[in-house]
């Protein structure tokens, strides 16, 4: 049975969390492929909340495998923090966690030059989490990374400690004048939570080979939206890697091929966390407004999230890189009370007036302009929709939505040109509804 994949369709906190559970309900693997502790998934079981910042979504499901695949970039402190909490809940996580060998381990001093980056590009900062993800990442390309496995051989890994922090501590104490990090208890530390975890390090790319070859049902988490990718996201205030389904067959070890449907999840709104252009961001009290309803602060670091409403025009050009069958809208029920609801269906680009000639013409753009122009300079061309009152929050049923609710799921379904198949009225677990091109399963 080929696998399903879930990713987000616009920058993260799209509600992924809450679908990827809803899918691992039906899943024998559920195997993330990207990102680090930089993300989190909110899942709440029985008015209870979790939140998995590593761990994959399906942990608190009983008889699935929960794999972080190579792909991913791993704090062994932060994912023995994360298990222990989980445990602490009743949670079986080492009857039901798998790590990949080949995982690239963040260290202290990929956090410390994190922070000092950051710091460094004053202005032009990105907004980073402060986790170490894109330092760890760069080593990773750079040939100067440390993995999972390299831990679990002393000699192998005290040698690339070294050469790594020779490096390091010679950029942190000579070119940002900060302390260094220090070595041999780095070490110790690092082999002692190698240790904790030997047990659940495997080769991540064959169990889920193994587990196709015997027609299981896997699922592929994704971790931040397609407009956070490294390539085809909004550069350079992007993640480190691969949010789409392209980063799947590298980031678990398994044949594009082996991919047989993709949905993605995307709220009924947009936000954004951090630095980086967001045409469709509103910044006064209404954005204040709908932050506030949708209690838009980051699962991970607890950030206001940006708000605006939603953009059609990169909704559609994530679905069409995805090569999405279908989407879940989440956070409806928090549109409720907007009047009117406006949806950017277009960009323009406002006219220029170069020194000493005539102003130039706007540019309409009715596609997502890519890295062809700076998406800071377009202003959205909006279509306004109708609003409702009514509170979702109790709605079981599409055909007991409200009107205009049902009218705006049907604009947006088509156009962004994919079917909506479920609709997300509440963060809990029976607040999800079968949305307007649902036709059965969604396995397949």
């Amino acid at each position: 049975m080929p696998a399903t994949a879930v990713v987000g369709l616009q920058w993260g906190d799209e509600g992924k969390g809450k679908v990827i559970d809803s899918f691992a309900a039906e899943a024998d693997v559920v195997a993330r492929y990207a990102g680090g502790n930089n993300a989190g998934h909110t899942v709440i079981v029985g008015g209870e909340k979790y939140v998995l910042h590593l761990i994959p979504g399906g942990i608190l499901h009983e008889g699935t495998v929960n794999l972080i695949g190579r792909g991913v970039v791993v704090s062994l402190e932060h994912l023995l923090y994360e298990m222990e909490g989980l445990e602490a809940r009743g949670v079986p996580v080492r009857e039901r966690l798998r790590l990949d060998a080949g995982c690239h381990v963040i260290f202290p001093y990929h956090r410390h030059l994190d922070r000092l980056l950051e710091r460094w590009r004053g202005s032009g900062r990105i907004g980073t989490t402060g986790r170490g993800i894109g330092p760890a990442y760069a080593d990773r390309v750079a040939r100067t990374g440390i993995r999972v496995g390299d831990l679990l051989q002393p000699a192998l890994f005290e040698s690339r400690l070294r050469a790594a922090l020779a490096e390091k501590n010679a950029i942190i104490a000579r070119v940002y004048e900060d302390d260094p990090e220090p070595a041999d208890r780095l070490y110790e530390e690092s082999r002692q939570q190698a240790e904790r975890l030997r047990e659940l390090i495997v080769d991540g790319g064959a169990l889920v080979r193994r587990a196709l070859a015997r027609s299981e049902r896997v699922l592929f988490e994704g971790a931040q939206g397609s407009l956070l990718d490294l390539d085809a996201g909004t550069y350079p205030y992007v993640t480190s890697s691969w949010t789409g389904v392209w980063g799947i067959a590298g980031g678990i070890g398994v044949a594009p091929r082996c991919i047989g449907r993709a949905f993605a999840v995307s709220k009924a709104y947009a936000t954004r966390v951090g630095e980086g252009p967001m045409p469709t961001e509103i910044t006064d009290e209404v954005g204040d407004r709908l932050r506030e309803a949708g209690n838009e602060y980051g699962a991970t670091t607890g950030r206001p999230r940006r708000c605006g409403w939603f953009d059609a025009v990169a909704a559609r050009y994530a679905a069409e890189l995805n090569g999405i069958d279908g989407l879940v809208l989440t956070n409806l029920d928090v549109l409720s009370g907007f009047h009117p609801l406006p949806v950017a269906v277009a960009y323009r680009v406002p006219a220029e007036v170069p020194a000493g000639g005539p102003a130039s013409g706007a540019e309409l753009l009715p596609e997502f302009p890519g890295a062809r122009l700076d998406l800071g300079r377009v202003e959205p061309v909006y279509e306004e929709l109708e609003g409702w009152d009514e509170d979702l929050t109790g709605v079981r049923s599409w055909k007991d939505l409200p009107g205009p609710a049902r009218a705006y799921v049907g604009f947006l379904e088509e156009r962004i040109g994919v079917p909506v198949l479920k609709v997300s009225v509440g963060p809990g677990r029976d607040q999800m509804i079968d949305g307007p091109s649902f036709a059965g399963g969604l396995w397949a």
